[in-house]
């Protein structure tokens, strides 16, 4: 197998927090291995645009610390078509890049499946914060977004409270319960709303708020998952059916941003690390992974066939605990 010389570096999808410690270390790690680095910017949009820069232990400096991503994102729908894959791998190839590290969620690693079709040697990176990729147990940026979710919804409690409201707060996840749930538990909510398990009843919420008000609780806090959404339709229908002063607060964005936990940062750098190791020993096609307390990798399209769903133990925990 041809030695690799030189890998490109990009970051796809939904940016997350952590991101930029992945940059780091994979930009550290290829280096250490005397393989050059170019980043390639706003994802596989910036590769159609040869938006490519050359990188050094300098370019990542001061990063590690960082919310987004330093080499920006994008989504790209010509790069979904087959001529815009075949152009994305001539690009790599004319800037001297035998093997690129994408980090992002599923759709990202289509993408990288593609190049590694094209000859161009391909790893994946698991960075979302919806912790929604089944191969492994960690994705870059769940924890500060999950935390950053629990703070902001402790706020609202206190004020929910002191005014005895019903509160529906929205969490980002698309079409994955976690962040609800994880929020759902550590936060003391009496209702959690998961996409993969909401039955769409809502006279059981009303009839759990009003219970609840006849039991003596002043307040009543819902975590809405973002796949089920329409928070402020749902707060309307709820204070006109129990009578109960009812606000949605939708957190969205927030929770992409800030600076990552020692948690994001740590996974990220050893994944970043391990993907520049695999990635310049040849390997491709591949995505790295933590799975059962090690960093392991898969083959892309064993990982994109995997299936991962909320565990009902842990979701029927929280509906005890909120009793």
């Amino acid at each position: 197998m041809a030695k690799i010389k030189t890998i490109g570096i990009l970051t796809s999808g939904g940016d997350a927090p952590g991101m930029n410690a992945a940059i780091r270390a994979v930009v550290r790690k290829a280096l250490t291995n005397g393989v050059a680095v170019k980043g390639i910017k706003k994802g596989y949009q910036g590769l159609l645009n040869e938006e490519i820069i050359d990188m050094n232990a300098r370019s990542v400096s001061d990063t590690i610390q960082r919310g987004g991503t330093i080499l920006g994102t994008a989504r790209c729908m010509e790069f979904m078509t087959e001529d815009g894959q075949q152009k994305g791998a001539d690009i790599c190839r004319k800037h001297g890049i035998d093997g690129v590290v994408v980090i992002g969620g599923d759709g990202s690693y289509r993408g990288a499946q593609a190049l590694s079709r094209h000859g161009i040697n391909t790893i994946g990176i698991p960075g979302t914060i919806d912790l929604d990729i089944a191969c492994t147990d960690y994705t870059i940026g769940f924890d500060t977004a999950v935390n950053t979710a629990m703070e902001a919804i402790d706020k609202v409690r206190d004020t929910s409270s002191s005014h005895e409201r019903c509160s529906i707060i929205e969490v980002m996840g698309r079409n994955a319960g976690y962040i609800a749930l994880w929020c759902g538990v550590a936060n003391g909510a009496e209702d959690v709303l998961l996409p993969e398990k909401y039955d769409y009843n809502e006279q059981a919420i009303i009839n759990n708020i009003i219970h609840n008000r006849k039991r003596g609780k002043t307040h009543h806090l819902i975590i809405n998952a973002e796949g089920i959404g329409h928070s402020t339709s749902m707060a309307r229908r709820i204070e006109a059916a129990t009578g109960i002063e009812t606000r949605a607060t939708i957190l969205g964005y927030m929770q992409r941003g800030g600076s990552p936990t020692c948690k994001d940062r740590y996974y990220a750098s050893i994944m970043g690390a391990y993907a520049a190791d695999i990635l310049c020993a040849g390997s491709t096609n591949r995505v790295v992974a933590y799975k059962g307390g090690t960093f392991v990798d898969f083959d892309i399209e064993e990982a994109l066939a995997m299936q991962k769903g909320i565990s009902e133990y842990e979701y029927e925990i929280s509906r005890a605990l909120a009793t």
